[in-house]
């Protein structure tokens, strides 16, 4: 019977995975990063990597509202800010574990994207983008007039870790190992977040649900001339996008915002609101594996070019221009129709063998 089940196991995944070179293509990747500890990288470079798998959900979450949808929205920042806040401020001044304020802070960025997206819904085009862009700014001018230590400049300073250094230091390891193990444990949790997220948000881009969001953004007046209820949709578009930009959020908090504070200008400020923009737009819009490669390869080349900050950004900016202008419809899109082409052609070349 396990054998039989073994079977089964592997020829699905012969026939969804090894038979299809982009998802291939995507599963090697994975492995790849999986592996990455065993080469004993320094705890920055996991970090810089644990961050950008971070980014690369919250950019991911962004191309589902976007790429499936169409709407254009620049303050994804707020879903991010509101979740990385609640869940720093419920677990550090109340005593919650993180395991229960990640998952509540989800639920409510989802109902803050319906309590907006019903005024936002009724403006389309630039004036959808603008007014989007508002909220998160709003939220920021709030979040810096409160007092310390909620508020201010400096936010939430140095809330809760998923894994206290204190855990590994009472099994008798030194403080330096005790800071090791736990930027590897937080790099394989937030890997596989990323990893069980994205495989989500692909099923849900691609379901019925999914291709009824992609008839309503090629043309809006014929699906409600079909009966689609455009509205209901989007707003189902708009919550399930906010609550994978929460999981981020949740996820930055206690790991790279950990190290430091939960600041208004790091999680809800302009940059954090453009970072998405970019990394999908970079990988592929309209794709969710698309910003997953943009946002790990922009955020990485950003940390390790250790050059003048100034001139980072001009490196940093050159690079995306070049990119953009070479593979216009995103790095990794252009990557996986290369892929099935060569798959259509092998095709063809089997058929042509048997005859």
């Amino acid at each position: 019977m396990v054998g039989t089940f073994l079977k089964r196991v592997y020829s699905s995944f012969a026939t969804k995975v090894l038979d299809v070179p982009p998802r291939l293509l995507a599963f090697l990747f994975f492995l790849l990063l999986l592996f990455i500890p065993m080469a004993k990288p320094d705890s920055y470079t996991l970090l810089i990597l644990t961050i950008a798998y971070i980014y690369a959900l919250f950019a991911a979450s962004w191309d589902l509202l976007v790429g499936r949808s169409g709407q254009v929205s620049l303050g994804h920042a707020l879903f991010f800010g509101v979740a990385a806040y609640l869940s720093a401020f419920l677990s550090k001044f109340h005593g919650f574990p993180i395991w229960a304020t990640i998952p509540l802070s989800m639920l409510f960025c989802a109902l803050v994207a319906v309590l907006i997206g019903v005024p936002c819904l009724r403006v389309k085009g630039p004036y959808l983008t603008l007014v989007t862009l508002a909220f998160p700014l709003i939220l920021f001018v709030i979040i810096f007039s409160l007092p310390s230590p909620v508020g201010g400049e400096g936010g939430i300073a140095l809330p809760p870790r998923f894994f206290p250094r204190e855990f590994f230091m009472e099994r008798g390891f030194s403080l330096s190992e005790a800071v090791y193990l736990q930027t590897l444990a937080e790099y394989y949790l937030i890997l596989v977040s990323l990893f069980v997220s994205s495989i989500i948000l692909y099923r849900v881009a691609n379901s019925k649900t999914g291709i009824v969001l992609v008839s309503i953004l090629d043309d809006e007046s014929a699906s409600k001339a079909c009966g689609i209820n455009v509205t209901k949709y989007k707003l189902l578009a708009f919550a399930v996008s906010a609550l994978f930009a929460g999981l981020a959020g949740g996820l930055y908090a206690h790991s790279f915002g950990a190290q430091g504070a939960v600041a208004p200008e790091a999680v809800l400020g302009l940059t954090t609101s453009f970072y998405p923009v970019i990394m999908t737009i970079f990988g592929g819009i309209g794709t969710i594996y698309g910003p997953i490669v943009g946002a790990f390869t922009l955020w990485t080349l950003m940390e390790f070019f250790r050059v003048a900050a100034e001139l980072r950004a001009l490196i940093y900016i050159s690079i995306i221009i070049i990119f953009i202008v070479k593979w216009p419809t995103g790095v990794a899109k252009f990557v996986v129709e290369k892929l099935n082409d060569l798959a259509k052609e092998r095709e063809i070349d089997e058929r042509k063998k048997k005859k």
